[in-house]
């Protein structure tokens, strides 16, 4: 077989849309990807354990990382800052494995602004009111922050257009199954 780069998936869309949801389910049975663990300054969520869900950083420490270009891309997001670790994301791919970032609109952006080749997904709601409703069963925003994402959502669906895929999240399975496609015909392309 030749020998070849991996490829970097990118997967992104608004706040609440699933991304979380639709990345653990493909990592469970698509285990020949690497994920990428963001860094990030906001707290943990119940559950979430430092070093494998984020790794989480005060705001000094990031800001740090963020003066040695130590990120491949970083934002602040609904006042909190996140970033992908670049070191890990180029060692990865040379070594010839693929790896999936889960980010935000406004990281996509970066991503793609420095890195050659990378392939975007876009992952949308069925809709705004179905995306609302997502965000409140979640229990871990308040009325206010739910406004803010969504005011942001509505701005970030039209970046879609800057993407290479469009997957709709109406049901995981669904999705699961187009994004495994997307993978194995970019492992495919010549």
């Amino acid at each position: 077989m030749l020998e070849q780069k991996g490829n970097l998936f990118i997967l992104s869309g608004p706040s609440g849309v699933g991304k979380g949801t639709v990345l653990d389910a493909l990592l469970k049975d698509y285990n020949d990807i690497c994920y990428s663990i963001s860094t990030t300054t906001r707290e943990p969520r119940k559950g979430e354990v430092d070093g494998e869900d984020y790794f989480f950083a005060s705001e000094d420490e990031f800001k740090s990382l963020v003066k040695k270009d130590e990120f491949l891309e970083w934002a602040k997001v609904h006042n909190n800052y996140y970033g992908t670790p670049k070191k890990y994301v180029d060692k990865t791919l040379e070594a010839g494995q693929d790896v999936i970032l889960e980010i935000d609109i406004q990281g996509a952006k970066q991503v793609r602004d420095k890195f050659d080749g990378g392939i975007f997904i876009f992952l949308a709601p069925p809709s705004l009111k179905e995306l609302e409703s997502r965000i409140n069963k979640r229990g871990t925003e308040t009325k206010d922050a739910i406004a803010t994402r969504l005011e942001n959502a509505n701005k970030e669906l039209e970046e879609k257009k800057n993407y290479d895929y469009l997957v709709v999240n109406d049901q995981v399975e669904d999705a699961i199954k187009k994004i495994e496609a997307i993978i194995i015909a970019e492992r495919c392309r010549l």
